[in-house]
């Protein structure tokens, strides 16, 4: 397993875009292929750069308003396949599933939600699925990838790429894998609390 690992392709999908552009721009710059879906697709492309559709990845549209959108294995075979393990890497060719190396996601805004005073409704559809689920992926095979769980992380994955280019360490990998798990563990802390009280 090599220590230093080279960022080739990005699954891009965030609620909020504020601070995006400057990480895409250099990402750019360096030649890392995107890869995301809907409002943070079109985002990227108003930027001026190319950026490919998860749905043409999967071949599945985004369903179920919404509730659906990345929970594929060509999305999560990508971030999860150990590129050290044969095993891995044949059934990757066996079924066409290409590597995602980076994953920029956030959650929505759970806690916001329920400040505002929304509707038990509106609260549940800000219980993020698919977000959450990349966080963890990512941060379980930090070995091979490099997850950015929020926009606090932009900074730090920018300051990376302004000295190493596109390249990661093992230990900067797992040091975001652990802000991802500090992200992960908050946000599912907040929704049982929210749970705990509407019992009350």
């Amino acid at each position: 397993m090599a220590e230093t690992k080279k960022i080739r392709t990005a699954l891009v999908s965030v609620f909020h875009k504020d601070g995006l552009d400057e990480l895409l721009a250099k990402l750019n710059d360096e030649g890392v292929r995107f890869l995301s879906t809907g409002g943070t697709r079109e985002f990227i492309e108003s930027l001026g750069y190319k950026c490919d559709a998860v749905e043409d990845v999967t071949a599945y549209p985004s369903i179920l308003g919404g509730r659906v959108k990345t929970l594929h294995p060509k999305v999560f075979g990508g971030i999860l396949a150990r590129r050290a393990n044969a095993g891995d890497q044949e059934q990757m060719e066996q079924y066409a599933i290409s590597p995602i190396d980076l994953v920029i996601v956030d959650l929505y805004p759970f806690e916001d939600t329920v400040a505002s005073g929304a509707s038990e409704a509106d609260i549940i559809e800000k219980i993020d699925i698919g977000g959450i689920s990349l966080i963890r992926a990512g941060a379980k095979n930090f070995n091979d990838v490099v997850i950015v769980p929020s926009k606090n992380e932009y900074g730090m994955l920018l300051d990376i790429l302004k000295i190493n280019g596109a390249n990661t360490t093992l230990a900067q990998r797992k040091t975001f894998a652990t802000r991802a798990f500090g992200v992960s563990s908050h946000y599912d802390k907040a929704i049982h609390m929210w749970f705990e009280s509407e019992k009350a």
